[in-house]
């Protein structure tokens, strides 16, 4: 597969900066912007550089490439583009994704114009599309555990009927939250799971991202017209309501809803809140007693003062060092200037900067396995 290859010239640029200190084997290019696909590029960067679904849709790729063009899809084209990156020759420089966009706007006529898009929605469209991909693959790729039970016997066509396989994209970024409402009149507690592949929360002014998750976990009463149906006492009544991570997954997803909807307005404004992440992160919101830890390792982050404009760059984290994703641009920062993406304190201010996708790895021995 052909993609368009440029060398930017900040790459010798790059290379001078990290000098001896430039990763082995680590490849840092650019993509180029194909009209308002920021959105894309900046959430590709922060993909590319969570290793571990590197490392898997690699593996895929060899795996698959065999196959040709036939049976081109979203996944066959990002693996396609993660392949070209990592087998480069030179250290950095600038590749053009340019199937994988015209592949994308070929599935999802959203994404089809030339329109300022959100990428949260796109980050959502295509894990869900690579999960949709890989369950209706007729066969069991490395690192894809495929549940036990009943319902996966018996044989259809000469293939093993099965239950859709739990794939590595739900290895890497599913994690499980628990719905508990308890009855006040008689105590009982109903629980209801449901599977994430991120953590869209409400943001406040001046706050953290602990404090934004612990008011996602907080306790809500039931009471008035938002009465709760009780199996036990067959009956509507007062509850309290809660929302607890069971299960953290591995990479940690948080969208900071900075878009909101403004009814007096009619139409979306954007939050500019000064909401604090920290490089280090402890997870305190879940169901057992010991806190999940996690490492910061990519933000993406929205430039500009409204929803249906500006600009989409990424911050990445790669072997302790930080770079700076503009497009075809690449750039290394230091540590200290993340906290210029945390938000404005003020209401008008001219720093437009804001973090809005946050990508957490967890530290925690069992998830790195």
């Amino acid at each position: 597969m052909v993609f368009s290859l440029i060398m930017g010239v900040g790459g010798s640029k790059l290379e001078k900066a990290l000098g001896d200190h430039f990763p082995e084997g680590e490849r840092y290019f650019g993509f180029e912007n194909f009209g308002n696909t920021c959105y894309c590029n900046s959430v590709l960067q922060a993909l590319y550089f969570c290793v571990p679904f590197r490392e898997q849709l690699l593996e895929y790729y060899s795996n698959n490439k065999s196959q040709g063009d036939g049976d081109e899809n979203l996944l066959t084209c990002l693996a396609d583009l993660f392949s070209q990156i990592s087998s480069q020759k030179k250290k950095t420089g600038v590749v053009a994704p340019k199937r994988f966009v015209q592949r994308l706007r070929k599935e999802n006529d959203v994404f089809r114009g030339y329109m300022h898009q959100d990428a949260h929605e796109f980050l959502n469209f295509l894990l869900n599309q690579l999960v949709e991909i890989l369950e209706k693959a007729p066969h069991k790729v490395k690192g894809e555990d495929v549940p036990n039970g009943p319902c996966n016997g018996g044989q259809v066509n000469g293939l093993v009927k099965q239950e859709p396989p739990i794939t590595w994209v739900h290895n890497t970024f599913q994690g499980i939250l628990t719905n508990e409402t308890r009855c006040l009149r008689c105590e009982t507690v109903t629980a209801r799971d449901e599977i994430f592949l991120d953590l869209s929360i409400d943001i406040e002014q001046n706050s953290s991202i602990t404090s934004c998750l612990k008011n996602f976990s907080s306790t809500e009463t039931l009471n008035a017209n938002d009465k709760f149906f009780c199996d036990k006492c067959s009956s509507l009544q007062e509850a309290q309501k809660r929302m607890r991570i069971k299960k953290p997954p591995r990479i940690l997803v948080i969208h900071l809803k900075r878009f909101k909807f403004m009814e007096q307005l009619n139409r979306h404004k954007k939050l500019s809140y000064r909401v604090v992440f920290p490089l280090e992160l402890k997870l305190s919101t879940t169901v057992g007693d010991a806190d999940s830890e996690y490492s910061l390792f990519a933000v993406v982050v929205h430039i500009g003062s409204g929803p249906n404009h500006g600009h989409y760059v990424s911050l990445v984290k790669s072997h302790n060092h930080w770079l700076f994703f503009d497009d075809e641009n690449v750039e290394i920062i230091d540590e200290s200037a993340i906290q210029t993406f945390f938000g404005s304190a003020q209401e008008y201010s001219t720093n437009t900067d804001h973090g809005y996708i946050l990508f957490y790895e967890s530290l925690t021995a069992d998830d790195k396995q």
